[in-house]
């Protein structure tokens, strides 16, 4: 999402508040999280609970 100071902020793919962790203890999502992510988000689309 951004950073702030020393620090890098996050959000969830799906939307949902940030929070602010060291960039030493962060990573790239695994392909298999990306799609886990993808597959949730298109669920709540199909139930109408997102855009």
């Amino acid at each position: 999402m951004g950073h702030e100071g020393p620090y890098v902020q996050l959000r969830p793919p799906g939307g949902g508040r940030e929070w602010d962790c060291l960039p030493a203890d962060t990573r790239a999502a695994t392909p298999r999280e990306r799609l886990a992510a993808r597959t949730a988000l298109a669920n709540a689309r199909s139930r109408g609970e997102r855009r």
